[in-house]
């Protein structure tokens, strides 16, 4: 397994990750499954824990308070590199990577902010993960553009929410539901599915024989413990109060029709709220999508790092 340790220090005083000093995280392990049990070893920090580290580390770049902070997130680096398993790449590959962008958050980190680091570094860790997945696979195949990036990381996703499983073709009601999600052209789709359906046999195999990795899927499980679950709780509280103060000065029907189309789970149809509302589907939609352009602007402005994630 490549090492992933701590970085260089750049001449503006900021660090510059690379694969080659000396926190000693990924050593001593024997094979993946060996680190991914020490990772669920390695015990949490406190918020005063964490906020003291992140200033010793960001202050001197103090090896000790280094090593915690990595130590105590793998296993959010592991849960997320396991989610996206499905483009055929080496788990230990996306660990790695993601581990890049876990130190790049801690770099960043502002201890002022109304969240936990685990909630900023989700999004440096996803990110990093992503443009290892987007290198790797053909770019001839996906495409460079901001839809066709979208369209790769969420297509899957989608026609498992609204046909019930990911795989078969999408109708034409799939296509514009897709569409309507994700603000694309429906062209997109459409062609986003085709470039993908040439490569989804072999999404779902083991990486090879020789590797444990599959194994290991049952052996250690990282992604349902309390820990795991605090995490995700906070991400949460912190993401609600973001939308609280972004829809704030929404007029109060257009943030009930966000919030019914967007944020509900089996929300009404633009067809339901149009009645509800006496104005067509078509202005219906037009509203959803200029109160989430809002919300968006409103969300970059304010934590940047979710662009990546944010459609």
């Amino acid at each position: 397994m490549r090492l992933i340790q701590p970085p260089d220090k750049r001449a503006d005083g900021s660090i510059a990750v690379t694969t080659n000093t000396n926190l000693n995280i990924y050593r001593n392990t024997d094979g993946l499954g060996d680190f991914m049990r020490k990772a669920r070893s390695y015990p949490l920090l406190s918020a005063a824990e964490e906020s003291r580290f992140i200033e010793l580390w960001q202050a001197r770049h103090d090896p000790e308070a280094g090593h915690r902070l990595i130590s105590s997130h793998l296993r959010l680096v592991i849960g997320i590199a396991n989610g996206f398993r499905r483009y055929g790449l080496s788990l230990e590959d996306l660990i790695s990577e993601g581990s890049v962008g876990l130190m790049q958050a801690v770099d960043r980190f502002d201890c002022s902010r109304e969240c936990r680091l685990s909630t900023y570094a989700k999004w440096w860790i996803r990110a990093a993960i992503q443009e290892h997945i987007m290198r790797s696979w053909s770019l001839v195949r996906i495409g460079t553009t901001v839809a066709q990036k979208k369209l790769f990381f969420n297509l899957r996703r989608l026609k498992q929410e609204i046909r019930g499983s990911s795989e078969g073709h999408l109708s034409e009601g799939d296509v514009d539901e897709i569409m309507n999600r994700l603000q694309i052209a429906r062209h997109e789709v459409v062609s986003m599915e085709a470039r993908l359906s040439g490569k989804d046999s072999s999404l779902n195999v083991p990486i090879s024989d020789a590797d444990a990795s599959e194994r290991i899927d049952g052996l250690v499980d990282v992604s349902d413990t309390p820990d795991r679950a605090y995490e995700q709780i906070s991400e949460h509280n912190y993401q609600r109060r973001l939308l609280g103060q972004a829809l704030a000065t929404v007029p109060e029907r257009d943030r009930e029709i966000f919030i019914k189309r967007r944020i509900e789970e089996d929300g009404p149809t633009l067809g339901e709220l149009g009645k509800d509302y006496s104005i067509s589907p078509e202005r219906v939609r037009q509203i959803e999508h200029s109160v989430f352009e809002q919300v968006r602007q409103f969300v970059l402005t304010e934590v940047p790092e979710y662009g990546a994630e944010f459609h």
